[in-house]
């Protein structure tokens, strides 16, 4: 009761009238204005901005219509390779004799190109359907390369067309000469399995590496080119590396997604 009294007395006292009034200190003001701007800018940003997103996969330079493996039509004894890696052959030309039991038998590539690898060797006892070299379809030395990019299925509809993308060649030092430049040329709708990657690439190795993680999306990519480096393409640094490009070398590509207005992630 004693300080209930004391505490009205306090208020009737005509001296607190006199006390003044406490405004906000300049920091305090400072604090205050600052709060605003970044609140009104992140507004603007909000409406007006847009987010950019990519996605990263393995990829792989190859010239633009692929590989092919070449399969023996007969079965028996390797008697003699009549080609050899890195050669140029054409259509309908020799690679391999076979001794069969009714004669000995020639193994004929099919298409024009560069053989990219040879699995048979004098000796060695094949049969029919065994997969004997893998020739790569460049019909001129002078063939532009490409990268096939093996995107995950998901993200296949989102790749936009022209879209920018980033290639870090494994066969290349990044941090000297920087990443490989290029721009989609076309996106495969549809999710490729083991076998027709291998086909394309020929390879069966690379189709079941390219699809541990599920069936792929084929993103090929047209490297932008360049006649001031010594690869003949554009490089994130000026001059690239002092070397020519390779058919078949394994890259990573970073492939840009149309960009996302960030109000979009509130809306439901």
């Amino acid at each position: 009761m004693q300080f209930r009294q004391q505490a009205l007395a306090k208020l009737q006292s005509p001296e607190e009238l006199d006390l003044p009034v406490r405004f906000a200190r300049p920091q305090g003001w400072l604090v205050l204005a600052v709060t605003v701007v970044v609140m009104a800018a992140a507004s603007v940003w909000a409406v007006t901005g847009s987010v950019a997103s990519t996605v990263s996969a393995p990829a792989i330079l190859t010239h633009g219509q692929g590989s092919y493996l070449l399969q023996s039509p007969v079965s028996g004894q390797v008697t003699a390779v009549l080609t050899e890696q890195g050669r140029r052959i054409k259509a309908n030309a020799p690679v391999l004799k076979v001794r069969t039991a009714k004669g000995e038998t020639v193994v004929r590539g099919v298409a024009e190109g560069r053989v990219s690898g040879l699995a048979a060797t004098i000796g060695a006892i094949i049969s029919t359907g065994t997969n004997v070299a893998a020739v790569e379809k460049v019909a001129d030395a002078d063939d532009p390369l490409y990268a096939t990019v093996y995107v995950p299925a998901e993200n296949a509809a989102t790749i936009p067309a022209n879209a920018p993308v980033d290639l870090t060649v494994q066969s290349v030092p990044t941090q000297e000469y920087g990443v490989l430049r290029g721009h989609v040329k076309s996106v495969d709708r549809a999710a490729q399995s083991p076998q027709q990657i291998a086909a394309f690439l020929g390879d069966s190795q690379l189709g079941e590496q390219f699809t541990k993680k599920g069936r792929p999306v084929a993103v090929l990519v047209r490297l932008d080119t360049s006649s001031g480096t010594k690869s003949g393409y554009k490089w994130s640094s000026a001059e690239g590396p002092p070397f020519r490009l390779d058919s078949m070398a394994m890259a990573s590509g970073s492939i840009r997604l149309d960009d996302q207005r960030p109000i979009d992630w509130l809306l439901p």
